[in-house]
């Protein structure tokens, strides 16, 4: 397997959980959709469906600014301090990693697409 293809279930994988563990999320059907769409990007890339480029990183812009909208008023603590939510602000910091996630995952997805 070439590493086009791994980097891509690489990232196929990592929203595919994420979207899976959005069930117990206050507002999981934004974060399904959130991260079902980065999923669809990549199997986009490996059925080689050839979509332009420039797409993936339109859509990388749009996480990007979500990400910024999203980031706490105050940080506090470490990312992966506990694995329960202690404040609002570190749910924010985490959401906005994983939108971050998906921007980092759609520029790869792009510049695959423009090889």
């Amino acid at each position: 397997m070439n590493v086009k293809k791994t980097v891509t279930l690489v990232f196929l994988l990592i929203y595919l959980l994420s979207a899976a563990v959005q069930y117990n999320d206050p507002d999981p059907e934004r974060w399904i959709a959130i991260y079902g769409l980065a999923a669809l990007a990549c199997v986009a890339v490996l059925i080689d469906r050839k979509p332009h480029y420039y797409i993936f990183w339109i859509i990388a812009v749009g996480y990007l600014m979500a990400a910024y909208f999203q980031w706490p008023p105050q940080f506090e603590g470490f990312l992966f301090d506990e694995v329960k939510m202690r404040s609002l602000n570190i749910e924010l910091a985490r959401e906005s990693g994983g939108l971050v996630i998906c921007a980092v995952g759609m520029v790869l997805m792009g510049w695959f697409s423009k090889k």
